[in-house]
């Protein structure tokens, strides 16, 4: 008899039932993928960045096909803590899938803040924290682009939670592994990366920016290979759990990150594209590893030949 492949994997002390998750701001609040995606064979889930206080984000234009990708300039657009909370955990916490949400702040003290708030909350599986975030205090400098302020964040939103704690890194920076070994030293329970990289889209006619912002952040397909050089590198510069984002739009994209040596992955533009994505990846990595005769996932992690 045919043995069904083990896609459990651990991502800093959580056991998702399956290495694919959702990307932040990619999926809402889940809510939204209700009648589209069984929510529940999801190996996480993770929702809209969060704020202290509920943001309009910025003016549109806010988003631009590009080749083999997407800019965004959204601007993390979101309810705010108070209101997701009353309004969106609710349907939350019925399902199965662990829940993380996903923080950002203008100050430290911002990051702080969320993080108390949300320890609270036992529906909540972990924090993931995103310092791509500019810090207005810093002259508008994201977070991320130091390993000291990166590790300042992490280390602030630590005093404040138990909870796992996810580190999501910035692309845009010179090396990306002395970021991840501060945020590492600082408390992170495991890092997901890439987030978009800064980008801009020109209309020649008018001679002017198609984004309102000028540049946004930069996702898709297009992005791929640069996201899965960084996961490469800070897989084997760190001990905690690499998470796998950037273009993943199919099973053996997922498969790509997951031998060079994450633990899991995230789908974010794909959603946008065919929102039943996450589900043909979860089959499709099964299927891969029932043909290969591969007994568990996790027996792929890491397995990059070199």
């Amino acid at each position: 008899m045919e043995i069904k492949p083990d896609l459990k994997t651990d991502i800093g002390g959580i056991e998702l039932e399956n290495p694919v998750m959702t990307a932040s701001g990619t999926f809402g609040y889940a809510v939204e993928f209700e009648e589209l995606v069984d929510l529940n064979r999801l190996g996480g889930i993770i929702v809209k960045g969060l704020s202290l206080k509920p943001s309009m984000g910025n003016k549109p234009p806010r988003i631009v096909e590009t080749a083999c990708g997407m800019l965004n300039a959204i601007g993390l657009e979101n309810v705010g803590i108070e209101a997701f909370v009353k309004e969106k955990l609710p349907f939350l916490k019925r399902l199965s899938t662990p829940v993380f949400t996903n923080i950002y702040g203008k100050s430290i003290g911002d990051y702080a803040l969320l993080a108390e708030r949300i320890d609270g909350l036992k529906e909540i599986a972990g924090i993931e924290v995103n310092i791509s975030c500019p810090n207005v205090k810093a002259g508008g400098l994201a977070f991320g682009v130091v390993p000291e302020t990166a590790a300042e964040v992490v280390s602030a939103v630590r005093k404040k939670t138990s909870k796992p704690l996810i580190v999501k890194l910035s692309p845009n920076v010179t090396d990306i592994t002395q970021i991840a070994r501060a945020v590492e030293g600082a408390g992170a329970d495991s890092l997901s990366l890439v987030n978009t990289i800064t980008g801009m889209s020109i209309d020649i006619e008018t001679r002017r920016s198609r984004l309102a912002n000028i540049t946004g952040g930069l996702s898709g397909p297009a992005i791929k290979p640069v996201a899965l050089r960084m996961v490469w590198q800070v897989a084997q510069s760190v001990k905690i759990p690499v998470i796998g984002v950037g273009g993943i739009v199919c099973a053996e994209d997922a498969l790509e990150f997951l031998i060079a040596g994450a633990a899991a992955v995230q789908v974010g533009t794909a959603n946008f594209v065919n929102p039943n994505a996450t589900i043909d990846i979860i089959e499709g990595i099964e299927s891969f590893l029932r043909e290969k005769k591969i007994s568990s996932v996790r027996d792929i992690i890491g397995t990059l030949q070199i």
